[in-house]
């Protein structure tokens, strides 16, 4: 960790748990008004959505957008697979919201309080400004700063997310250090010259159906944050 100042966060799965607060925030919204669903399923399909929402901004086929405009485009897709074509707009806008009221995975929020005391903290996540702000209000997420997709202009995998969240904190990539539960994420960043640490999340689609562990080489490998904690700080 010589030399490491910041630590970088991806954020859904990550840092929160999107699955079960989706289906969660799904239920509350639609049973009242007579809608029974598989509420996982609901979540595991909008979450499907993802990246080839994202794709269409990454390969130029569409400008950006912040994610709360993706995620409606990826819930409009669903829509019909769910018969919720008769929902009014008004139910359609808050259900969108679902994201900005998504829990912390236990450990979070207790972890990241910790790495706070010796590193410069933010995520840099594909979520938007105002989503983050809104997590990080709702789960106790004391962030230096909110980086990611909207400061870049652009979603990861691309480098230029690493490298502009580096760039804002006015350091070099090598001091800083991407903390994700997905592989794919850390080998990007490790490729723009990041650290990397792996955080295991090995039931974020489901029971057994997350990363155990990495699956690429990086620098740390923990079972949690506390445990990330327990290691670097």
């Amino acid at each position: 960790m010589d030399g490491v100042k910041a630590l970088f966060f991806d954020v859904f799965g990550t840092v929160v748990d999107w699955r079960t607060s989706v289906a969660r925030e799904a239920r509350v919204l639609l049973e009242p008004r007579g809608y029974s669903l598989d509420w996982l399923a609901f979540a595991d399909a909008w979450r499907a959505e993802y990246q080839p929402g994202m794709e269409e901004v990454r390969s130029g086929r569409l400008p950006f957008a912040r994610l709360d405009v993706i995620h409606r485009r990826m819930l409009d897709r669903i829509v019909p697979k769910f018969d919720l074509g008769k929902l009014d707009e008004t139910t359609l806008r808050n259900l969108n919201l679902a994201w900005h009221r998504l829990d912390a995975w236990p450990d979070s929020t207790r972890g990241l309080h910790r790495l706070r005391e010796k590193y410069f903290i933010a995520p840099v996540s594909n979520g938007n400004i105002a989503l983050m702000v809104d997590l990080a209000r709702r789960n106790d997420f004391r962030w230096d700063t909110i980086l990611g997709a909207e400061i870049a202009g652009d979603y990861k995998p691309k480098p230029r997310v690493y490298l502009a969240a580096a760039e804002a904190l006015a350091l070099e990539p090598g001091q800083c250090m991407m903390v994700a539960a997905h592989s794919d994420d850390l080998a990007a960043a490790a490729s723009n010259g990041l650290r990397t640490a792996h955080v295991a999340r090995p039931n974020e689609h489901g029971p057994g159906k997350g990363e155990p562990g990495p699956t690429v080489p990086v620098d740390v490998a923990a079972s949690s944050f506390e445990d990330l904690a327990d290691r670097i700080v």
